[in-house]
């Protein structure tokens, strides 16, 4: 088999004969949405590395406290679905999976974001909503891929200007920060639609105060009128 769906409500944890499955690409250990079902996998398996040709590993939704250094060794990975479990850390090893394009980390418990996953050159979706994470390191300038941004719901006070540097970004979700300026080169980020979908680059909730110059007199010409509006709601 090549795809593998593992459900049950009372799943806790992965059956050994899976790791056996040396050719499986997809495997889904995630509850569906229109369940409501919260499964209750604590551990990640270390013999997931056996497993060498996954392309897709979805663990949403389970209780997920730690994820082991062997998550690294799974070269071929695209996809990674780890929202809605209990994780505080990631392993360093992650950043070896150097061909991971989509990663999903919301609603978690973490405090940062490892710089590690920094070196994902091949990442165009990130989503560490609804965390803790304070800072965003400043190698997050090599994700040069990176198309979507998702950073609602944590606890960032300041916004490092390697961020403007991330000139494929789309998509940059900001809301429920709490962040009162932004760095000057901001307005370098020509790519996000602004103006033209209200959720290309979402700020509300956040104590902002006037944007610098800078931002308003570079990029689309919707910037001025974006911070005009925003100000007076």
């Amino acid at each position: 088999k090549k795809k593998l769906k593992i459900s049950g409500r009372e799943l806790v944890s992965v059956p050994a004969q899976v790791f056996g499955l040396d050719q499986l690409q997809v495997l889904e250990m995630s509850p569906e949405r229109e369940s409501c079902l919260r499964y209750r996998l604590e551990l990640l398996p270390r013999e997931i590395s056996q497993l060498r040709n996954l392309t897709c590993l979805y663990v949403d939704s389970n209780n997920l406290k730690k994820i082991p250094a062997e998550i690294g060794t799974l070269s071929h990975l695209e996809r990674l679905t780890l929202s809605n479990n209990s994780l505080n850390s990631l392993p360093p090893e992650m950043g070896a999976l150097q061909r991971l394009s989509s990663l999903h980390l919301a609603n978690n418990s973490l405090t940062e974001l490892p710089a590690s996953l920094c070196q994902l050159r091949s990442l165009t979706f990130l989503d560490v909503s609804d965390n803790k994470i304070g800072i965003i390191p400043s190698s997050v300038r090599h994700l040069e891929k990176l198309e979507t941004l998702l950073l609602l719901f944590n606890s960032l006070e300041s916004l490092l200007e390697d961020v403007c540097l991330l000139r494929n970004l789309h998509t940059l979700w900001l809301g429920n920060n709490h962040l009162r300026f932004l760095p000057a080169r901001f307005g370098e980020l020509v790519n996000l639609d602004w103006g033209y979908n209200y959720c290309s680059c979402n700020f509300e909730g956040n104590p902002l105060e006037s944007p610098p110059p800078e931002i308003c007199s570079r990029g689309p010409e919707e910037i001025r009128g974006y911070f005009l509006s925003f100000h007076r709601t």
